[in-house]
C-alpha cells in the first residue's frame, strides 16, 4: 500500500512538473509573407518542446512590438535589426531580441529595371528626376516606386529618405499591399515597362526578376548610411540607404525568463538565407496557402532533422 501511494506521488509529482514547464505561446508572425515559413518553423519547434502554441496571426511590426510590451503577446521571429530597433527602445525593456533566424541577411534597397538604368544612365535614385515620367502610371507626372505599408519599420526609414533627398518631389511612394504592388511590378516588367521598387532579401521578388539581368540595386545617398560593396548594383560600392540587418526572433522579456527552455532553443536556432529565398519561390510559383506553408517547413525539419533537434536539447 505505501509502495502503492508512493507511485501515485511520484506520477503526481512528475505530471505537475511537467506541467509547470509546458507554456500557452502567445504567437505572431509577420503581415509580409515572406516571413511566414520561419514562423512555421519556430512555432513546430515549440510544439515539439510540448507547449502548445497559437495560430500566429499575420500583423504589422507597430503592432506586434506594443502588444508584446503589453504582454497580449509573446513573441515573433520576424524581427528586423536595426530597422526595428527604435520598437524595442519604445517598450522600454519590456520586449528584447534573443537568437538569430539569419545574421545579416536583411538586404534592402531600392531597385530598377536593368534596362532603363542603362538607357538613362541611372546610378542612384536621384537620377530618376530627369525621367520621372518613364514610372509614372497614374499621369501626375511622378514615378511610381512600391514602398512600404504603413507600420512597418523599412517605412520609417523610406519616409527620411523622403524627407532628407526630397524624393517626394519626383517620386509617389505606393504604400499598398506589397505583395500585390510587386505582382503588379513583375506583370509590368514582363510587358516591357519600366518598374521602380523598394525590396528586401530574402524575398520572391528577387527570384522572380533576377539581379543584375532584370533588375539592379540602385544607390541612395542618404547621411545615415555607408557605402559597401554590393552585387548586381549600379556601382561597385554603393550607398544602400539600409543597412543589412539581422533577422532575429523577439519576445517579451518576462515571458523568456519565464521559460528559460524557450530562450536557450531562440538563440541555438537559425536557418540559412538560402533555404528561405528557396521557398519564397515556391510561394511565388503559387505554393502559398497556409496548408503549403506548413508542408514547406515540416519538409525543411526533415531534410535537417539533426540540427531541428539539436534546438531542442
Amino acid at each position: 500500500m505505501r509502495l502503492f501511494k508512493l507511485i501515485v506521488t511520484l506520477f503526481a509529482s512528475i505530471a505537475i512538473t511537467s506541467a509547470a514547464s509546458a507554456a500557452e505561446v502567445k504567437m505572431a508572425k509577420a503581415n509580409w509573407d515572406t516571413g511566414y515559413f520561419q514562423a512555421e518553423i519556430y512555432k513546430q519547434a515549440l510544439e515539439k518542446m510540448g507547449h502548445t502554441v497559437t495560430e500566429p496571426k499575420a500583423i504589422k511590426p507597430s503592432v506586434f512590438y506594443v502588444a508584446a510590451a503589453a504582454g497580449d503577446l509573446d513573441l515573433w521571429v520576424n524581427g528586423w535589426f536595426s530597422t526595428h530597433d527604435g520598437y524595442l527602445k519604445e517598450s522600454k525593456g519590456k520586449v528584447k531580441a534573443v537568437g538569430y533566424v539569419m545574421k545579416k541577411g536583411g538586404l534592402q534597397g531600392y531597385l530598377v529595371d536593368k534596362k532603363s538604368a542603362d538607357k538613362y544612365g541611372i546610378k542612384s535614385v536621384m537620377d530618376i528626376k530627369k525621367n520621372a515620367k518613364a514610372w509614372d502610371s497614374n499621369g501626375d507626372g511622378k514615378a511610381d516606386m512600391v514602398a512600404c505599408p504603413p507600420g512597418w519599420g523599412c517605412e520609417k526609414q523610406i519616409t527620411k529618405h523622403f524627407a532628407e533627398l526630397g524624393l517626394g518631389d519626383f517620386i509617389n511612394p505606393v504604400k499598398a499591399d506589397y505583395s500585390a504592388s510587386m505582382a503588379d511590378v513583375v506583370a509590368k516588367y514582363k510587358n516591357g515597362k519600366p518598374v521602380l521598387f523598394y525590396t528586401w532579401t530574402p524575398n520572391w521578388t528577387v527570384g522572380a526578376l533576377k539581379l543584375g539581368q532584370d533588375v539592379v540595386w540602385i544607390e541612395v545617398p542618404y547621411s545615415g548610411s555607408k557605402k559597401v560593396a554590393v552585387a548586381n548594383a549600379t556601382k561597385s560600392k554603393i550607398n544602400m540607404g539600409f543597412g543589412a540587418d539581422d533577422i532575429r526572433p523577439a519576445a517579451n522579456a518576462d515571458f523568456l525568463k519565464a521559460n528559460k527552455d524557450i530562450a536557450k532553443m531562440l538563440k541555438k536556432a537559425s536557418i540559412p538565407l538560402a533555404d528561405i529565398a528557396a521557398q519564397n519561390m515556391k510561394m511565388n510559383a503559387g505554393e502559398k496557402s497556409e496548408r503549403a506553408i506548413k508542408k514547406h517547413a515540416a519538409a525543411w525539419i526533415k531534410a535537417n532533422q539533426s540540427t531541428f533537434d539539436s534546438w531542442l536539447k
